[in-house]
Protein backbone atom coordinates (compact mmCIF):
# COMPACT_ATOMS: atom_id res chain seq x y z
CA UNK A 1 0.00 0.00 0.00
CA UNK A 2 2.84 2.38 0.85
CA UNK A 3 4.45 1.73 -2.55
CA UNK A 4 1.11 2.51 -4.23
CA UNK A 5 0.98 5.94 -2.58
CA UNK A 6 4.58 6.65 -3.59
CA UNK A 7 3.80 5.84 -7.22
CA UNK A 8 0.74 8.13 -7.16
CA UNK A 9 2.79 10.93 -5.56
CA UNK A 10 5.50 10.56 -8.19
CA UNK A 11 2.88 10.66 -10.95
CA UNK A 12 1.35 13.90 -9.65
CA UNK A 13 4.81 15.41 -9.25
CA UNK A 14 5.61 14.68 -12.90
CA UNK A 15 2.26 16.07 -14.05
CA UNK A 16 2.76 19.19 -11.92
CA UNK A 17 6.23 19.79 -13.31
CA UNK A 18 4.98 19.42 -16.87
CA UNK A 19 2.41 22.17 -16.37
CA UNK A 20 4.17 24.52 -13.96
CA UNK A 21 5.99 27.69 -14.89
CA UNK A 22 9.78 27.66 -14.94
CA UNK A 23 11.23 27.83 -11.45
CA UNK A 24 12.10 31.47 -10.61
CA UNK A 25 15.80 32.22 -10.96
CA UNK A 26 17.99 32.51 -7.84
CA UNK A 27 19.30 35.89 -6.68
CA UNK A 28 22.29 37.19 -8.63
CA UNK A 29 25.45 35.82 -6.98
CA UNK A 30 28.21 37.35 -9.10
CA UNK A 31 28.77 40.39 -11.31
CA UNK A 32 27.96 40.04 -15.02
CA UNK A 33 29.73 41.92 -17.83
CA UNK A 34 28.08 42.06 -21.27
CA UNK A 35 30.73 43.01 -23.80
CA UNK A 36 30.53 44.13 -27.43
CA UNK A 37 26.78 44.29 -27.98
CA UNK A 38 24.98 47.19 -29.62
CA UNK A 39 23.21 48.72 -26.63
CA UNK A 40 19.83 50.37 -27.19
CA UNK A 41 19.50 52.39 -24.01
CA UNK A 42 15.77 53.07 -24.27
CA UNK A 43 16.19 56.86 -24.20
CA UNK A 44 16.99 57.23 -27.90
CA UNK A 45 20.72 56.65 -27.50
CA UNK A 46 22.68 53.75 -28.98
CA UNK A 47 26.18 52.52 -28.06
CA UNK A 48 27.54 50.44 -30.93
CA UNK A 49 30.24 48.61 -28.93
CA UNK A 50 29.06 48.60 -25.34
CA UNK A 51 30.17 47.41 -21.95
CA UNK A 52 27.38 46.79 -19.44
CA UNK A 53 28.13 45.56 -15.94
CA UNK A 54 25.60 44.71 -13.25
CA UNK A 55 25.80 43.17 -9.80
CA UNK A 56 23.45 42.66 -6.87
CA UNK A 57 20.57 43.20 -9.29
CA UNK A 58 21.60 46.74 -10.27
CA UNK A 59 23.39 48.17 -13.31
CA UNK A 60 26.77 49.56 -12.26
CA UNK A 61 28.29 50.54 -15.63
CA UNK A 62 27.01 51.41 -19.11
CA UNK A 63 29.69 52.72 -21.45
CA UNK A 64 31.43 52.54 -24.79
CA UNK A 65 33.81 49.58 -24.60
CA UNK A 66 36.20 51.20 -27.07
CA UNK A 67 36.63 54.24 -24.84
CA UNK A 68 37.56 52.48 -21.61
CA UNK A 69 40.16 50.13 -20.19
CA UNK A 70 37.93 49.14 -17.27
CA UNK A 71 38.44 45.61 -16.02
CA UNK A 72 35.49 43.35 -16.76
CA UNK A 73 33.86 41.92 -13.65
CA UNK A 74 32.55 38.47 -12.82
CA UNK A 75 30.95 36.42 -15.56
CA UNK A 76 31.72 37.72 -19.05
CA UNK A 77 29.16 37.41 -21.87
CA UNK A 78 30.73 38.06 -25.27
CA UNK A 79 27.94 39.63 -27.32
CA UNK A 80 29.59 40.97 -30.46
CA UNK A 81 27.05 41.28 -33.28
CA UNK A 82 24.12 41.07 -30.86
CA UNK A 83 21.86 43.70 -29.30
CA UNK A 84 21.01 44.49 -25.69
CA UNK A 85 17.78 46.20 -24.60
CA UNK A 86 16.04 47.22 -21.37
CA UNK A 87 13.21 44.84 -20.51
CA UNK A 88 9.96 45.74 -22.26
CA UNK A 89 7.01 46.87 -20.13
CA UNK A 90 3.40 45.95 -20.93
CA UNK A 91 0.90 48.45 -19.44
CA UNK A 92 -2.85 47.89 -19.09
CA UNK A 93 -2.80 44.10 -19.27
CA UNK A 94 -4.77 41.33 -17.56
CA UNK A 95 -1.86 38.89 -17.61
CA UNK A 96 -2.00 36.58 -14.62
CA UNK A 97 -5.67 37.35 -13.93
CA UNK A 98 -7.12 34.93 -16.48
CA UNK A 99 -5.60 31.61 -17.51
CA UNK A 100 -8.38 29.90 -19.48
CA UNK A 101 -11.33 32.06 -20.57
CA UNK A 102 -13.74 29.12 -20.60
CA UNK A 103 -12.89 28.06 -17.03
CA UNK A 104 -14.53 30.49 -14.60
CA UNK A 105 -12.31 29.45 -11.70
CA UNK A 106 -9.26 30.81 -13.55
CA UNK A 107 -10.88 34.17 -14.38
CA UNK A 108 -10.23 36.93 -11.82
CA UNK A 109 -10.22 39.99 -14.07
CA UNK A 110 -13.36 41.67 -12.73
CA UNK A 111 -15.80 41.78 -9.81
CA UNK A 112 -19.51 42.45 -9.39
CA UNK A 113 -20.38 46.13 -8.99
CA UNK A 114 -19.75 49.51 -10.58
CA UNK A 115 -17.61 51.67 -8.27
CA UNK A 116 -14.79 49.38 -7.14
CA UNK A 117 -11.69 51.43 -6.24
CA UNK A 118 -10.90 49.01 -3.39
CA UNK A 119 -10.47 46.00 -5.72
CA UNK A 120 -6.74 45.18 -5.97
CA UNK A 121 -5.49 43.22 -8.98
CA UNK A 122 -2.21 42.34 -7.27
CA UNK A 123 -3.65 39.81 -4.82
CA UNK A 124 -5.33 37.92 -7.69
CA UNK A 125 -2.19 37.85 -9.85
CA UNK A 126 -1.05 34.31 -10.69
CA UNK A 127 2.75 34.35 -10.78
CA UNK A 128 2.79 30.78 -12.13
CA UNK A 129 0.69 31.56 -15.20
CA UNK A 130 1.92 29.80 -18.33
CA UNK A 131 0.67 32.77 -20.37
CA UNK A 132 2.83 35.17 -18.36
CA UNK A 133 5.81 32.88 -18.90
CA UNK A 134 5.30 33.05 -22.66
CA UNK A 135 5.98 36.82 -22.65
CA UNK A 136 9.62 36.43 -21.67
CA UNK A 137 11.11 34.97 -24.89
CA UNK A 138 10.02 38.18 -26.69
CA UNK A 139 11.61 40.48 -24.09
CA UNK A 140 8.39 41.47 -22.29
CA UNK A 141 9.64 41.18 -18.71
CA UNK A 142 7.28 43.46 -16.74
CA UNK A 143 3.64 44.47 -16.82
CA UNK A 144 0.94 46.59 -15.25
CA UNK A 145 -1.78 44.20 -14.11
CA UNK A 146 -5.19 45.86 -14.47
CA UNK A 147 -8.70 44.77 -13.39
CA UNK A 148 -11.61 45.11 -15.80
CA UNK A 149 -15.33 45.81 -15.53
CA UNK A 150 -17.49 48.39 -13.80
CA UNK A 151 -17.26 52.17 -14.04
CA UNK A 152 -14.28 52.14 -11.66
CA UNK A 153 -12.57 48.78 -12.19
CA UNK A 154 -10.17 48.92 -9.26
CA UNK A 155 -6.47 49.35 -8.66
CA UNK A 156 -3.61 48.04 -10.80
CA UNK A 157 -0.11 47.04 -9.73
CA UNK A 158 3.17 46.63 -11.63
CA UNK A 159 4.99 43.30 -11.53
CA UNK A 160 8.01 41.55 -12.97
CA UNK A 161 7.55 38.20 -14.70
CA UNK A 162 9.80 35.90 -12.65
CA UNK A 163 8.39 35.24 -9.22
CA UNK A 164 7.13 32.59 -6.81
CA UNK A 165 4.05 34.61 -5.85
CA UNK A 166 2.48 38.05 -6.12
CA UNK A 167 4.49 39.38 -3.18
CA UNK A 168 7.75 38.50 -4.93
CA UNK A 169 6.49 39.81 -8.27
CA UNK A 170 5.53 43.31 -7.09
CA UNK A 171 7.51 46.27 -8.45
CA UNK A 172 4.99 48.97 -7.57
CA UNK A 173 1.97 48.14 -5.46
CA UNK A 174 -1.41 49.77 -6.18
CA UNK A 175 0.02 52.22 -8.70
CA UNK A 176 -3.23 53.52 -10.15
CA UNK A 177 -7.01 53.66 -10.27
CA UNK A 178 -8.77 52.62 -13.50
CA UNK A 179 -11.94 54.28 -14.79
CA UNK A 180 -13.99 53.15 -17.80
CA UNK A 181 -15.36 56.43 -19.15
CA UNK A 182 -18.91 56.29 -20.55
CA UNK A 183 -19.49 56.79 -24.27
CA UNK A 184 -21.52 59.67 -25.64
CA UNK A 185 -22.83 57.40 -28.39
CA UNK A 186 -24.55 54.03 -28.32
CA UNK A 187 -25.69 51.39 -30.81
CA UNK A 188 -29.23 50.09 -30.99
CA UNK A 189 -29.85 46.56 -29.78
CA UNK A 190 -30.69 44.83 -33.05
CA UNK A 191 -31.62 41.63 -31.18
CA UNK A 192 -34.32 43.63 -29.37
CA UNK A 193 -35.74 45.03 -32.60
CA UNK A 194 -34.00 48.42 -32.27
CA UNK A 195 -32.29 50.30 -35.09
CA UNK A 196 -28.67 48.99 -34.98
CA UNK A 197 -27.27 52.37 -36.02
CA UNK A 198 -25.26 54.74 -33.82
CA UNK A 199 -27.17 57.32 -31.81
CA UNK A 200 -26.48 59.83 -29.05
CA UNK A 201 -26.51 58.24 -25.60
CA UNK A 202 -29.24 59.65 -23.36
CA UNK A 203 -27.40 58.44 -20.26
CA UNK A 204 -23.97 59.96 -20.96
CA UNK A 205 -24.33 63.06 -18.80
CA UNK A 206 -25.97 61.10 -16.01
CA UNK A 207 -23.12 58.57 -15.93
CA UNK A 208 -20.51 61.32 -15.65
CA UNK A 209 -22.52 62.93 -12.86
CA UNK A 210 -22.59 59.61 -10.97
CA UNK A 211 -18.82 59.36 -11.28
CA UNK A 212 -18.29 62.92 -10.03
CA UNK A 213 -20.70 62.35 -7.16
CA UNK A 214 -18.75 59.28 -6.11
CA UNK A 215 -15.47 61.22 -6.07
CA UNK A 216 -17.05 64.07 -4.09
CA UNK A 217 -18.70 61.69 -1.63
CA UNK A 218 -15.35 59.96 -1.09
CA UNK A 219 -13.69 63.32 -0.39
CA UNK A 220 -16.39 64.23 2.10
CA UNK A 221 -16.10 60.85 3.82
CA UNK A 222 -12.32 61.21 4.21
CA UNK A 223 -12.68 64.63 5.88
CA UNK A 224 -14.69 63.42 8.86
CA UNK A 225 -14.51 60.69 11.49
CA UNK A 226 -17.89 58.97 11.43
CA UNK A 227 -17.04 55.64 13.05
CA UNK A 228 -18.11 53.65 9.98
CA UNK A 229 -15.82 52.02 7.43
CA UNK A 230 -16.40 52.38 3.70
CA UNK A 231 -13.67 50.46 1.88
CA UNK A 232 -14.45 52.02 -1.49
CA UNK A 233 -14.16 55.57 -0.16
CA UNK A 234 -11.04 54.80 1.86
CA UNK A 235 -9.33 53.44 -1.26
CA UNK A 236 -9.71 56.90 -2.82
CA UNK A 237 -7.45 58.62 -0.28
CA UNK A 238 -4.26 57.86 -2.24
CA UNK A 239 -5.95 59.14 -5.41
CA UNK A 240 -6.67 62.54 -3.88
CA UNK A 241 -3.16 62.75 -2.40
CA UNK A 242 -1.62 62.13 -5.84
CA UNK A 243 0.06 58.91 -4.76
CA UNK A 244 -2.04 56.91 -7.21
CA UNK A 245 -2.38 57.80 -10.86
CA UNK A 246 -5.81 57.81 -12.48
CA UNK A 247 -6.04 55.84 -15.74
CA UNK A 248 -9.10 56.70 -17.78
CA UNK A 249 -10.02 54.27 -20.55
CA UNK A 250 -11.53 56.45 -23.26
CA UNK A 251 -11.40 56.83 -27.07
CA UNK A 252 -13.59 59.61 -28.52
CA UNK A 253 -12.59 63.27 -28.85
CA UNK A 254 -15.63 64.59 -26.96
CA UNK A 255 -15.09 62.07 -24.19
CA UNK A 256 -11.36 62.91 -23.94
CA UNK A 257 -12.17 66.62 -23.60
CA UNK A 258 -14.73 65.77 -20.92
CA UNK A 259 -12.08 63.73 -19.09
CA UNK A 260 -9.81 66.77 -19.11
CA UNK A 261 -12.60 68.86 -17.57
CA UNK A 262 -13.12 66.07 -15.02
CA UNK A 263 -9.42 66.26 -14.10
CA UNK A 264 -9.60 70.02 -13.62
CA UNK A 265 -12.87 69.94 -11.69
CA UNK A 266 -11.62 67.34 -9.21
CA UNK A 267 -8.02 68.65 -9.16
CA UNK A 268 -6.50 65.27 -10.01
CA UNK A 269 -2.72 65.42 -10.15
CA UNK A 270 -1.73 62.45 -12.34
CA UNK A 271 -4.17 61.38 -15.07
CA UNK A 272 -3.45 59.10 -18.03
CA UNK A 273 -5.57 58.45 -21.12
CA UNK A 274 -5.76 54.75 -22.05
CA UNK A 275 -6.79 53.80 -25.59
CA UNK A 276 -7.12 57.32 -26.96
CA UNK A 277 -8.19 56.45 -30.50
CA UNK A 278 -9.12 60.09 -31.21
CA UNK A 279 -6.43 61.64 -29.02
CA UNK A 280 -4.91 63.24 -32.14
CA UNK A 281 -7.95 65.56 -32.21
CA UNK A 282 -7.17 66.88 -28.71
CA UNK A 283 -3.36 67.20 -28.84
CA UNK A 284 -3.12 70.79 -27.60
CA UNK A 285 -5.48 70.10 -24.70
CA UNK A 286 -3.48 67.03 -23.71
CA UNK A 287 -0.21 68.95 -23.83
CA UNK A 288 -1.60 71.92 -21.92
CA UNK A 289 -2.80 69.64 -19.11
CA UNK A 290 0.28 67.38 -19.14
CA UNK A 291 -1.73 64.23 -19.87
CA UNK A 292 0.10 61.24 -21.41
CA UNK A 293 -1.56 58.58 -23.55
CA UNK A 294 -1.28 54.80 -23.54
CA UNK A 295 -2.18 54.23 -27.19
CA UNK A 296 -4.08 51.11 -28.19
CA UNK A 297 -2.19 48.49 -30.16
CA UNK A 298 -1.52 49.49 -33.78
CA UNK A 299 -2.22 46.04 -35.28
CA UNK A 300 -5.86 46.85 -35.85
CA UNK A 301 -8.21 48.18 -38.52
CA UNK A 302 -9.49 51.79 -38.58
CA UNK A 303 -12.62 52.40 -36.52
CA UNK A 304 -13.85 55.22 -38.76
CA UNK A 305 -14.61 54.94 -42.47
CA UNK A 306 -12.87 58.25 -43.21
CA UNK A 307 -9.55 57.20 -41.63
CA UNK A 308 -6.59 56.01 -43.66
CA UNK A 309 -6.13 52.24 -43.70
CA UNK A 310 -2.88 52.70 -41.78
CA UNK A 311 -4.21 55.19 -39.22
CA UNK A 312 -3.76 52.80 -36.25
CA UNK A 313 -0.12 52.32 -37.32
CA UNK A 314 0.49 56.07 -37.36
CA UNK A 315 -1.40 57.24 -34.27
CA UNK A 316 1.46 56.85 -31.78
CA UNK A 317 3.81 58.70 -34.13
CA UNK A 318 1.33 61.54 -34.68
CA UNK A 319 1.00 62.12 -30.94
CA UNK A 320 4.71 61.69 -30.17
CA UNK A 321 5.82 64.03 -32.93
CA UNK A 322 3.45 66.71 -31.59
CA UNK A 323 4.93 66.51 -28.09
CA UNK A 324 2.52 64.20 -26.26
CA UNK A 325 4.11 61.58 -23.98
CA UNK A 326 3.05 58.27 -25.53
CA UNK A 327 3.45 54.55 -24.81
CA UNK A 328 1.80 51.44 -26.25
CA UNK A 329 -0.69 49.08 -24.62
CA UNK A 330 -2.10 45.85 -26.03
CA UNK A 331 -5.65 45.42 -24.71
CA UNK A 332 -8.43 44.17 -26.95
CA UNK A 333 -9.28 40.87 -28.59
CA UNK A 334 -7.18 37.97 -27.22
CA UNK A 335 -5.16 40.54 -25.30
CA UNK A 336 -3.24 38.22 -23.02
CA UNK A 337 -1.88 36.16 -25.88
CA UNK A 338 -1.22 39.25 -28.00
CA UNK A 339 0.77 41.02 -25.29
CA UNK A 340 3.81 39.01 -26.37
CA UNK A 341 3.62 40.97 -29.64
CA UNK A 342 4.30 44.27 -27.83
CA UNK A 343 7.77 44.74 -29.42
CA UNK A 344 6.30 44.20 -32.88
CA UNK A 345 3.62 46.82 -32.22
CA UNK A 346 6.47 49.22 -31.47
CA UNK A 347 8.24 48.09 -34.64
CA UNK A 348 5.15 48.96 -36.67
CA UNK A 349 4.92 52.40 -35.03
CA UNK A 350 8.61 52.86 -35.82
CA UNK A 351 8.00 52.14 -39.49
CA UNK A 352 5.11 54.63 -39.63
CA UNK A 353 6.59 57.91 -38.50
CA UNK A 354 8.85 57.33 -35.51
CA UNK A 355 12.02 55.43 -36.35
CA UNK A 356 13.41 52.51 -34.34
CA UNK A 357 14.89 54.24 -31.29
CA UNK A 358 11.92 56.53 -30.74
CA UNK A 359 9.59 53.54 -31.16
CA UNK A 360 11.61 51.65 -28.56
CA UNK A 361 10.72 54.37 -26.03
CA UNK A 362 7.05 53.44 -26.44
CA UNK A 363 7.64 50.15 -24.59
CA UNK A 364 10.54 51.16 -22.31
CA UNK A 365 11.33 54.66 -21.01
CA UNK A 366 8.03 56.32 -21.95
CA UNK A 367 6.04 53.52 -20.35
CA UNK A 368 8.17 53.73 -17.21
CA UNK A 369 7.56 57.50 -16.99
CA UNK A 370 3.82 57.14 -17.45
CA UNK A 371 3.62 54.40 -14.81
CA UNK A 372 5.88 56.28 -12.39
CA UNK A 373 8.67 53.67 -12.26
CA UNK A 374 11.31 55.48 -14.33
CA UNK A 375 13.70 55.58 -11.36
CA UNK A 376 13.89 51.75 -11.42
CA UNK A 377 13.45 50.53 -15.00
CA UNK A 378 12.89 51.63 -18.60
CA UNK A 379 16.45 52.47 -19.63
CA UNK A 380 19.93 50.97 -19.41
CA UNK A 381 21.42 53.36 -16.85
CA UNK A 382 23.69 53.10 -13.86
CA UNK A 383 21.72 52.51 -10.66
CA UNK A 384 18.61 51.02 -12.29
CA UNK A 385 17.42 47.43 -12.03
CA UNK A 386 19.34 45.00 -14.22
CA UNK A 387 16.17 44.00 -16.09
CA UNK A 388 17.40 43.57 -19.64
CA UNK A 389 17.99 41.05 -22.40
CA UNK A 390 20.30 40.17 -25.28
CA UNK A 391 18.85 39.54 -28.73
CA UNK A 392 20.52 38.13 -31.82
CA UNK A 393 18.99 40.93 -33.90
CA UNK A 394 16.50 43.79 -33.91
CA UNK A 395 14.09 43.03 -31.07
CA UNK A 396 11.32 45.11 -32.68
CA UNK A 397 11.36 42.82 -35.73
CA UNK A 398 9.92 39.30 -35.66
CA UNK A 399 12.93 38.02 -37.59
CA UNK A 400 15.50 39.55 -35.25
CA UNK A 401 13.76 39.07 -31.90
CA UNK A 402 15.63 35.92 -30.85
CA UNK A 403 16.74 36.18 -27.25
CA UNK A 404 19.88 34.46 -26.02
CA UNK A 405 19.92 35.80 -22.44
CA UNK A 406 17.43 37.64 -20.24
CA UNK A 407 17.78 39.04 -16.74
CA UNK A 408 15.23 40.35 -14.25
CA UNK A 409 16.76 42.34 -11.39
CA UNK A 410 20.07 40.66 -12.20
CA UNK A 411 18.70 37.10 -12.12
CA UNK A 412 19.17 35.15 -15.34
CA UNK A 413 15.77 33.75 -16.23
CA UNK A 414 14.79 30.76 -18.32
CA UNK A 415 13.54 31.46 -21.82
CA UNK A 416 11.87 28.08 -22.16
CA UNK A 417 8.09 27.92 -22.31
CA UNK A 418 5.41 25.53 -23.47
CA UNK A 419 5.55 27.29 -26.86
CA UNK A 420 9.33 26.95 -27.25
CA UNK A 421 9.08 23.27 -26.30
CA UNK A 422 6.49 22.72 -29.04
CA UNK A 423 8.58 24.72 -31.52
CA UNK A 424 11.66 22.60 -30.86
CA UNK A 425 9.63 19.40 -30.92
CA UNK A 426 8.16 20.00 -34.35
CA UNK A 427 11.29 21.58 -35.81
CA UNK A 428 13.12 18.38 -34.88
CA UNK A 429 10.31 16.32 -36.41
CA UNK A 430 10.33 18.08 -39.76
CA UNK A 431 14.10 18.46 -39.89
CA UNK A 432 14.36 14.68 -39.44
CA UNK A 433 11.63 14.02 -42.02
CA UNK A 434 13.37 16.20 -44.63
CA UNK A 435 16.65 14.27 -44.43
Amino acid sequence: MKMKYLVILALFTCIGNSFAQQTPAPKQSQAVSIVGATAHLGNGEVIENSLIIFEDGKITQVMDATATKMQYRGRIIEAEGKHVYPGFIAPNTTLGLVEIDAVRATDDEDEIGSMLPHIRSLIAYNAESKIVESMRPNGVLMGQIVPRGGRISGTSSIVQFDAWNWEDAEIKEDDGLHINWPSSFTRGRWWAGEDPGIKVSEDYGEEILKLKDFFKAAKAYLKVENGKTNLAYEAMESVFSGEKRVYVHVDGKKEILDVIDFKKDLKLEHLVIVGGYEAHKAIEDLKENNIPVLVQRPHDTPQSEDHDYDFPYKLAGILHNKGVLVALESSGSMERMNTRNLPFYAGTAGAYGLGKEEALKLITSNTAKILGIEDMVGTLEKGKDATLFISEGDALDMRGNRLTHAFIQGREISLETHQTELYNRYMDKYDTASK
